[in-house]
């Protein structure tokens, strides 16, 4: 568990603004409609290009998430692609909120010399927080500057972080489903808030290009 040390570092507290921005056709590429349900992490999956390429193109700002009808541009795409998720697809693969609360605090945002490598969601003292995807429960401790926290490894490559928390109900080696309450909010500086992020491998990524 050494990577959690390497990896993780500096801790910040963080539903988002929806945005109705059009980028501009530059070169090659096709306009995809955002239908209910998706996220930027699926309808990058589906045509096989980067989050990134994206977030800087159609100019969406980290505090920002795609809504319903919402036109993006995909770079370098030939046709437009049709996103149909299965019962499983939803079940397993994609990510959800971890407890229902205002988003308090952004992705990249500064506070003293580091940056929020996530997101805090304003919560109740003590609400139940929920596991965003089922995986392996590989921390469940205190951590220097986050708190008590759990980490989930989804077994693909992407972990999620829950830190900030009064009391932890899963434990390392747990194998937990999408759903499952794996911890209870706790409070700090006066804050009652879940701090949440999502990790590709080593490199935190903006949540809210994974959540619906």
């Amino acid at each position: 568990m050494s990577f959690l040390y390497v990896y993780i570092a500096g801790c910040a507290t963080a539903p988002s603004v929806p945005i109705r921005t059009i980028a501009p056709a530059l070169g090659k590429g096709v306009y995809h409609k955002v239908r209910k349900g998706e996220t930027i992490w699926r309808i990058a999956q589906a045509y096989r290009v980067s989050i990134d390429d994206i977030i800087k193109i159609n100019k969406i700002p980290n505090v920002a998430n795609v809504e319903q009808n919402q036109l993006l541009f995909i770079p370098g795409a030939d046709s437009v692609k049709e996103i149909l998720l299965t019962q499983e697809d939803l079940n397993k693969s994609e990510f959800a909120w971890p407890l229902k609360g205002k988003v308090i605090s952004y992705f990249g945002e500064r506070r003293g010399l580091e940056s929020n490598k996530g997101i805090g969601i304003q919560a109740n003292l003590g609400e139940n927080v929920r596991a965003s995807r089922e995986g392996r429960v590989v921390f469940a401790d205190h951590l220097s500057g986050y708190g008590y926290t759990v980490i989930i490894d989804h077994q693909d490559g992407y972990y999620s972080v829950y830190a900030n928390n009064a009391a932890l109900l899963a434990k390392v080696g747990d194998f937990v489903l999408k759903g499952a309450p794996i911890a209870q909010v706790g409070k700090r500086e006066n804050l009652t808030a879940l701090h949440f992020e999502i990790r590709k491998h080593s490199l935190a990524d903006n949540p809210l290009y994974y959540l619906p």
